[in-house]
């Protein structure tokens, strides 16, 4: 198939086409550059567009487009809070751009990056995809905007779409030179091994005072060719499935930031320094998700599991990254 990837090039969307080419379909990546990287496109021809200059996206279509997978967001929770119409405007507002554009060319076939800040705090040890849906940033309520307009589009359009609802990100796929990098950069992994390289600042820890093994955060983390492969799964699915339909990505295991940092001293042979800081606001204990429906229905199963493994992954690109 040729598939369309709309910020294919950043993190994960550049891992979704390593992960699609690898399986003979044809790619074509479209992204304004604003937050991803020229050197990640590698896998097809980029077009350099704005989903909020709907004039742009048309050329994206060019060559007949069998499906669509939508990177493109703004996704830091703090800078929604205190900027809530950029993130209205670009997560929202783009999406429609972009699904308005789908159906003047025709397709009809979508598989939409969310993620599990659309649930707010859990009331779960393990978090399916029936649990309240009460975001308690922009960013979240952005996404879980985009899920309702998806699901209004397939009952008035026959547009069949996945939702794919990340937990914790993390790895990179080293050995086709793509990784993980933002500006600013937000995600523990990249800063514990940046921490380590000596080219970032030093190591925070928000809380130890947490219910948990350690006193530090229990998050989920999915390698990120693991969630490349979803997205190939969601397009198997959606060739006999129509409507709307959401999935929650995770492997079902927490490890505490204490645990992670362990990880990466193991692996890179450096020590991490770090500092202890007050607990943010809205951060819950523990994060863990339920991918029994993934499993299930997609298929799919995480191979990358071990903490180790993610984390060997990540520092294999850091230690020689090129962007």
């Amino acid at each position: 198939m040729h598939i369309l990837i709309c910020g294919g090039a950043g993190y994960v969307g550049s891992h979704a086409a390593y992960v699609l080419a690898e399986r003979g379909h044809e790619v074509t990546v479209l992204d304004d550059l604003s937050t991803g990287h020229r050197q990640a496109v590698r896998w097809g021809p980029l077009v350099e567009a704005d989903l909020l200059r709907p004039e742009t996206l048309d050329i994206a279509f060019a060559r007949p487009v069998d499906a669509v997978m939508h990177f493109c967001a703004r996704s830091l929770v703090g800078e929604s809070v205190a900027a809530p119409y950029d993130y209205y405007t670009h997560n929202v507002s783009g999406s429609l751009n972009l699904l308005k554009a789908m159906r003047r060319h025709q397709v009809q076939r979508l598989v939409f990056s969310s993620t599990a800040a659309i649930f707010g705090r859990p009331c779960a040890d393990a978090i399916d995809e029936d649990h309240p849906k009460a975001p308690i940033n922009p960013y979240g309520a952005s996404k879980w905007m985009v899920e309702r307009i998806l699901a209004d589009a397939a009952q008035a359009y026959g547009l069949r779409s996945v939702s794919l609802r990340y937990f914790n990100a993390a790895g990179a796929a080293a050995e086709a030179g793509i990784g993980e990098s933002h500006t600013p950069e937000t995600h523990l992994l990249p800063n514990i091994l940046r921490s380590a390289l000596g080219q970032g600042p030093q190591l925070r820890i928000f809380g130890n005072d947490y219910p948990t093994v350690d006193g530090t955060c229990v998050r989920d983390y999915v390698h990120v060719l693991d969630l490349a492969q979803a997205h190939l799964q969601a397009l198997d699915y959606m060739q006999t499935r129509t409507g709307a339909h959401c999935f929650n990505l995770g492997n079902g295991t927490g490890f505490s930031v204490l645990q992670v940092i362990d990880s990466a001293r193991s692996v890179s042979g450096l020590p991490v320094a770090f500092e202890y800081a007050p607990r943010r606001p809205g951060d819950p204990a523990v994060l863990v998700a339920s991918s029994l429906r993934a499993r299930e229905h997609l298929g799919w199963n995480p191979r990358r599991q071990r903490l180790d493994e993610i984390v060997s992954s990540a520092w294999d690109w850091h230690r020689n990254a090129s962007y």
